[in-house]
Order: C-alpha cells, then structure tokens, then sequence
C-alpha cells in the first residue's frame, strides 16, 4: 500500500529532498526535521501503483527479518528452548498469556492468538528500525502501515461480533445502551456509534503513527544537533555537543521502551475490542 494514496500528498518540488537521517547528516549542512522527510522520492516503479520509496522498503527489509527470524527460530524446534527459538518463544508465550488469554480468556485467547501475535510482532519490528542505524527511521511513522493494522482489528472485532449475534443485533447491542430513559437516546446513540465505529479504528491509527512520528523526529533533532554543534556552529558552541549526544542516546533507550509499548498497547486494544464484540449484549 502507497502512503500517498492514503490521503497525503507532497508537492513535487519536495519529493527530490532526501530523508532526513541521522546517517545522512554528514552529506551538508544541518537541516531541521519536518514532515517532508517521511515522503522521500521514489527508487523503484516510479509513477505506478507499485511505487517503492525508502520507507517502503524499510518496510519489506523488516517484514522479511521478522518471517527470516521466526523461520529460523523454528526450524527445528527443540522440546527445551535455546538460542533464537527460546527468545521467539517468551515473545509468543508473552502475547499468548499477557495478551491473548488475559483479556479473552483461554478458550478465546488461543483462537485469535495467531492474529494478535501478528499484529504485536509486526508492530514491534516495523517499529525497531527506528533505532537500526542505516534504517533510521520506522515505517509505521507514515499513515499507511497504521491504516492497514487498524483495519485488521477493525475486520477483526467487527466479525466476531456479526457472526455471534447478527448484524442488527450487534449493530443494536454496540449502540443502545440499556435501562435509560428514552430520551437520552437521542444523544446516546450517536456517541456510541462514533466511539465504537469510528474511533476505535482511527485512534489505534493516530496513536501508533504519532508516537513513531515524534520518536524519529526527536532523535534526529538530537543526533543532528550533535553534527551541528561539531562541525557547523560556532566553536564556542561546540561545548554543547557532548550534551546533545548524550541526550540522543538517553532517548534511544526511551525510544526502545516506546517501540515494545505501541506493540503491546495496539495488540492488547485489539484483543480488548474482540472482547468487546464478543459480549456486545451486555453492554
């Protein structure tokens, strides 16, 4: 999926800017981050549906170390874990029983644990390249990827709630909120269908585009500060320098706390809705 045709577009005298990394900040002078540099321009099919810009592939690059790393981690399973396969099992053993199980209970929790372990592990590596020198920067920092694991969720707790009770009748069980006076309906409703149909999926979206988004950009801001301070700035302001690295580098360790979190929240809240669906009636 092409995140210009997610609703965002950038004037072409932009799209010959580069990305803004912190690996590319001793090609010139400093420039400050912005949006611009989530929409760097095309490196492949240009100009067609296909298009690859750099975070597209950043994208690819990792969804192919996440398939690689489990492939490996168990191909030849051992009954005693060790090595790739014992830190890929605490990650799934984590999903399925902190999870899955927690909020839906055993039975259910194994049913949709495959898709809530899909979506934390796809979360959690497409956002750990925000901190992989040569990556820099997380894809889920751009509205697309966001988009497309909302809709999973979306998909997700919607089927489960039309296939237990109906459409109507989940559609009439998410909305009506029971024993109020009749009146209140009027306001009641449209708050519920908003809350339950709108904005479940777009917060999931917004949450995790955002806080990629300021992660990257408030480790640019701090790595190209260090660059500036050294190399451009006035000499008596290279003293500053040191604070500025130090800085970048207490909040990449922030950074790294933030990328497992917006995994465990984007798959617990998607647990949370199916449970939701799946006791629509008593609301």
């Amino acid at each position: 999926m092409s995140d210009r045709t997610a609703g965002m577009t950038v004037p072409a005298a932009r799209t010959r800017e580069r990305t803004l990394s912190v690996t590319t900040l001793a090609a010139g002078e400093f420039h400050a981050p912005s949006l611009t540099d989530f929409f760097p321009p095309a490196l492949l099919f240009e100009g067609t549906p296909f298009e690859l810009d750099r975070l597209m592939l950043v994208r690819l690059i990792m969804t192919a170390v996440l398939v690689a790393v489990m492939l490996l981690a168990f191909r030849s399973p051992r009954i005693i874990p060790r090595g790739l396969q014992n830190v890929a099992e605490i990650g799934l053993v984590f999903v399925k029983e902190q999870i899955a199980e927690e909020v839906l209970g055993k039975e259910t929790g194994r049913k949709f644990f495959p898709l809530i372990a899909t979506i934390f592990f796809t979360v959690l590596f497409l956002n750990f390249s925000g901190i992989v020198p040569g990556l820099n920067i997380s894809s889920n920092a751009r509205i697309g990827m966001p988009i497309v694991l909302a809709a999973v969720a979306y998909i997700a707790f919607n089927y489960v709630g039309i296939k237990k009770f109906g459409f109507f009748t989940y559609m009439r069980s998410s909305i009506v909120v029971p024993n109020v006076p009749p009146a209140l309906h009027v306001l009641l409703i449209p708050i519920e269908f908003v809350s339950t149909f709108i904005l479940r999926p777009f917060t999931l979206t917004v949450r995790l585009m955002a806080n990629m988004l300021a992660g990257h950009i408030m480790l640019v801001l701090f790595f190209s500060a260090t660059w500036f301070f050294l190399f451009d700035a006035a000499a008596w302001m290279k003293v500053f320098s040191p604070f500025s690295l130090l800085a970048g580098l207490g909040f990449t360790l922030f950074e790294m706390l933030v990328i497992f979190l917006q995994a465990y929240v984007f798959a617990l809240l998607t647990a949370v809705y199916i449970g939701l669906a799946e006791h629509a009636d008593s609301h």
